[in-house]
């Protein structure tokens, strides 16, 4: 073979090794091709889409909260949140300068945001309408709008604790929060495309994914019983100039919560102008000792164990010793109750009596009963925050702890802790769970979810229920709890008078006075529990203090709400005489006044009283105020001095502030209606004897 041959050979060989390396690039470049175009085309296809498409957020309107008669008491509006997208500014320091005025902003600050890599980013959240329309006016490149939910409350302070509030994406209190999920709805998102610069394509495709709004929530709560329970709160926290003040009423037939408040308060559209600890919503969170509240629980079990006889006879020496221990009766001052049967020992709140029932029941019956009321574990209200409080372990209750904790001593329970027992034996012995939001519905006012009465367990039989409701009344028509007493209605109570406990023991001064109750007792509509925290005027029994508050709570709701009133004829309307209380102590007047049913107001500094009206022997009205002047020695006023000492009249009416003022030589100068709220000149300073005190009144609601 020669040459020409063998090169022949050798180029056809090459020849057919490049078509080779050319076939299996080919099939590699179609297997590429195929796994691109048929296995990976759908992450590729979203990959792409993604860097072609921008989003602009659409916040979901925040759910409704409406009152038990579908009454607005939080709700949303649609606000404009300024965004800007960095990519499609071109001068982000002019952007920022030209912005910054607009928005209030510095213009360092707004430049950082404009500069960051992101694909879109909030430049200022839900601004004022004023506002969104000066930065359109502006036309900046880059610079966009979102919609979102902006959140307000009609009423202001109005259940503020238990509504709580949302901050710029989510709930931060109250039921805002608990019920986070159902309020805050799906947001959407308004979809477009743009090229590589961030700019958007004019003929690009543009889409429009709704936002979900959230679902309503119709709460048990009554805004005019909440309205009247928040005006007598405030009306309290003056008169008494208490730390604070809280109330709950729930119907005990269903766990529904009518109404929960506490004051101070604070307004959710500001919630940022108040201190935290003031968005706790103490009634459900505070615990502490309850005092005379918590024999009730005693009463009941001694009755359902059958060991309660209310015609026993016991007498009451002032104190009762116990392993050694002295244990005094509130009555211990006067030397006891003397010989009373055990209806009175309920009726005179006796430490004693209490006693006895304790020992009678042992530990485990008395803690036994204790659980089964619910105290120590969490009721289950559908509200953040719930406390739990305290109880003796088992191992350490010993007589003492088994005779303090029978008159509630050395236990710590929550208000609503309390409500929910009381409520077992208003509603003929079943410990029911307590709730505030009845039913949830979407954004077309279609029910999605409704609430029912839960109950826990059965606590009491029937009849110790209408026994012990029977005694609570007598507490009130005849006993310790008079001035809470309502022509008219029956009406079913306890007062309570617990001191606080810190660094170790009893904080001298630091009381609080509780009332709990339910009207009316044949047939409980409402339960309403009112605690007054470290009153720092007036005398300290709860008689004087909660039961005040109670009753004028009970009678507005109960009219409200068209409860029946017995007519009473005019010789049925009960009065008193008023009794000589010059010479006594405030302590022994508040004694003798509390068995009476009439309160006590008093002006001056001291604890003798040296002037009252009305006079002795004067025939009064059930619950009229006994105005007196207490001074440190009992010396009366000086009315001939060329100076006197301004008293102060906050929280005074009118009739009571020109009475005052006639005691001490001045006279009185009024505008308003009213309590006395201010004054010149001021309380403790001194003026000349006929000197004219303006005094202006405003009604608690104010």
């Amino acid at each position: 073979m020669g040459k020409e041959g063998i090169s022949t050979i050798i180029l056809k060989k090459r020849l057919i090794f490049l078509f080779f390396i050319i076939s299996l690039c080919m099939v590699l470049l179609i297997c590429r091709l195929a796994w691109i175009q048929v296995v990976k085309a759908e992450d590729l296809q979203r990959e792409a889409q993604e860097q072609w498409n921008r989003s602009i957020p659409v916040t979901a309107l925040r759910g409704t909260i409406y009152d038990r008669h579908g009454r607005v008491l939080a709700g949303s509006a649609t606000a404009e949140t300024v965004v800007a997208i960095p990519q499609q500014i071109f001068d982000s320091r002019e952007t920022a300068r030209a912005l910054a005025p607009v928005l209030d902003m510095e213009e360092g600050e707004l430049e950082e945001i404009l500069t960051r890599e992101r694909a879109l980013v909030y430049v200022k959240r839900k601004v004022d309408e004023e506002v969104a329309q000066k930065v359109r006016e502006l036309d900046l490149a880059g610079i966009d709008f979102a919609k979102e939910s902006k959140r307000f409350y009609p009423n202001e302070n109005l259940a503020s604790h238990v509504l709580g509030f949302a901050g710029v994406d989510q709930g931060l209190a109250g039921l805002e929060v608990y019920y986070e999920d159902e309020l805050g709805g799906r947001d959407g998102r308004i979809i477009y495309q743009s090229d590589a610069r961030g700019m958007q394509m004019p003929q690009g495709v543009q889409q429009y994914i709704p936002s979900e709004p959230g679902h309503d929530l119709v709460l048990t709560l009554d805004e005019t019983i909440q309205f009247i329970v928040e005006r007598e709160l405030n009306k309290a926290l003056m008169e008494y100039d208490a730390k604070n003040v809280m109330a709950i009423a729930v119907n005990p037939q269903t766990g529904e919560v009518l109404s929960i408040a506490k004051k101070p308060d604070y307004d959710p559209n500001n919630y940022l102008d108040y201190p935290e600890e003031s968005w706790h919503i103490t009634p459900i969170f505070a615990t502490f000792e309850p005092g005379s509240t918590f024999k009730l629980v005693t009463l009941a079990a001694s009755i359902e164990e059958n060991l309660y006889n209310m015609e026993e006879d016991f007498y009451c020496s002032g104190s009762m010793n116990v392993a050694g221990s002295r244990i005094r009766c509130w009555t211990s001052h006067k030397g006891g109750h003397g010989s009373i049967d055990f209806l009175d020992v309920v009726k005179g709140s006796c430490n004693p009596g209490f006693i006895t029932m304790g020992q009678r029941l042992g530990k485990e019956d008395l803690f036994k009963y204790i659980y089964a009321f619910g105290f120590g574990a969490r009721t289950g209200i559908d509200l953040p925050g719930e406390g739990l409080g305290i109880l003796f372990k088992p191992e350490q209750v010993g007589p003492v702890e088994l005779a303090t904790t029978s008159f509630g001593q050395g236990v710590s329970v929550t208000p609503i802790q309390q409500v929910m027992a009381v409520a077992a034996m208003a509603n003929g012995g079943d410990l029911i769970k307590p709730y505030i939001v009845k039913e949830f519905r979407d954004a077309d006012g279609n029910l999605v979810r409704e609430s029912e009465a839960q109950v826990v367990r059965e606590v009491l039989s029937g009849e110790t229920s209408q026994m012990v409701s029977h005694i609570m009344e007598k507490v009130v028509s005849e006993g310790s709890g008079l001035n809470a007493y309502i022509d008219g209605y029956r009406v079913a109570g306890k007062t309570g008078t617990a001191q606080k406990v810190g660094g170790g023991g009893y904080l001298a001064g630091k009381n609080i006075m509780s009332f709990i109750g339910f009207a009316p007792a044949e047939d409980p509509q409402v339960l309403l529990f009112v605690a007054v925290d470290e009153p720092t005027k007036g005398s300290m029994w709860a008689s004087q203090i909660a039961a005040p508050v109670f009753r004028s709570i009970m009678v507005d709701v109960l009219n409200y709400l068209d409860v029946p009133r017995e007519s009473l004829e005019e010789d049925e309307i009960r009065t008193v005489r008023v009794p000589d209380l010059v010479g006594s102590s405030v302590d022994e007047a508040s004694a003798l006044l509390q068995d009476q049913g009439l309160l006590i107001k008093m002006v001056g500094e001291g604890d003798i009283i040296t002037r009252q009206t009305p006079k002795p022997g004067a025939v009064v009205p059930l619950q009229t105020s006994i105005l007196v002047y207490v001074s440190e020695e009992g010396k009366e006023v000086d009315k001939d001095g060329e100076e006197v000492l301004v008293p102060d009249l906050q929280g005074k009416s009118m009739r009571e502030a020109g009475e005052i003022l006639s005691w001490m030589g001045l006279r009185l100068n009024s505008f308003g209606t009213g309590v006395a709220v201010r004054q010149d000149p001021e309380a403790h300073t001194t003026a000349p004897r006929d000197t004219v005190v303006k005094v202006e009144f405003k009604s608690p609601a104010e």
